[in-house]
């Protein structure tokens, strides 16, 4: 997550003063812009030393944890908001991970590049794997080990017991309702128990 505009539509979700856990919270940037501007408190939880020393650096609370070995260590509705912004298409629990966040959290809020963008159904009618600005990696060094779609994430939740609080897209920074399966690069979904 780059964009500004992409950052402040996230944050928008999360209501002001919350707890928020950050999952794969990166360089902490997202956080850091919650705790100024929305006066909330929590922790980020990373894996790669690298955004470990940068959230140090930045003043934001961080964990360091391997998210593929689940949130045992947090409690029932421990925050307010559970985050998990480009993290869910990296791990191999997706599915367990997606009901931890629900679990851990009052509230969910989950983004992800969505693989039914038109240019990457483009990519894969001309037969190839797609490369964009959201997606910028070769098929042979992505680190996404999951693709999924705007819908696909609605029938998971259905699936796990979820409730869709809101869902829609964002396409350079700006929110789509209408057809985000087909008109946005990244899918943002605010789920609950």
């Amino acid at each position: 997550m780059t964009d500004l505009n992409t950052l402040h539509a996230i944050a928008s979700l999360v209501p002001e003063g919350s707890r928020v856990l950050d999952l794969g919270c990166g360089d902490g940037a997202l956080l850091d812009h919650l705790r100024r501007e929305r006066g909330c408190s929590g922790y980020g939880v990373e894996l790669d030393d690298a955004n470990v020393l940068a959230c140090v650096k930045r003043g934001v609370n961080v964990l360091q944890l391997n998210l593929d070995q689940g949130l045992t260590v947090f409690e029932d509705a421990s925050f307010d908001v559970v985050l998990q912004i480009d993290t869910l298409q990296h791990l191999r629990n997706a599915e367990t991970m997606l009901r931890e966040t629900a679990r851990v959290g009052r509230v969910g809020i989950v983004a992800f590049p969505n693989f039914a963008h038109w240019p990457n159904r483009l990519s894969i009618l001309q037969g190839r794997m797609p490369v964009t600005k959201r997606l910028p990696y070769q098929w042979y060094d992505t680190p996404n080990i999951r693709v999924g779609t705007h819908a696909d994430l609605e029938v998971l939740a259905a699936r796990n017991g979820l409730r869709v609080l809101d869902s829609f897209g964002l396409q350079n920074g700006r929110t789509v309702r209408w057809l985000p399966n087909l008109r946005a690069g990244t899918s943002v979904y605010k789920l609950a128990r």
